[in-house]
């Protein structure tokens, strides 16, 4: 039962992470650690696909070894934390539009906080 939990979750990740490559505000690195993780508990050829992926390897590879983040990976995710926290001021009403403002202060203030590759 529980591998079959984490295949889907690998699975729904690694599509969520592909959403990102093509929506801007979804972040796609997170997706891709988040999907090697399940797969480690559930599909050894899909975890060592993704470790060795040439675009995903050097991401996951840092996050296991050290916990840490690239720069770029920084600014993106916390560009994109700004942008959806803007957007939802303007075009939601209070006090609902908050909600993506908190999540991106915890969430950002939390990458934020992370080794640097």
């Amino acid at each position: 039962m529980s591998k079959t939990f984490y295949l889907i979750g690998g699975f729904l990740a690694l599509g969520l992470g592909g959403i990102g490559i093509v929506l801007p505000l979804l972040p796609t690195v997170p997706f891709v650690i988040l999907a090697a993780f399940c797969f480690a508990r559930s599909s050894k050829p899909l975890e060592r696909w993704l470790v060795e992926h040439p675009a995903f390897s050097p991401h996951i590879r840092m996050w296991r070894e050290r916990g840490a983040i690239s720069r770029k990976g920084k600014q993106a995710a916390l560009a994109a934390f700004a942008t959806s926290a803007v957007i939802a001021l303007v075009f939601v009403s209070l006090p609902y539009s908050l909600a993506p403002l908190g999540a991106a202060l915890i969430g950002g203030t939390w990458i934020w906080t992370r080794p640097e590759a």
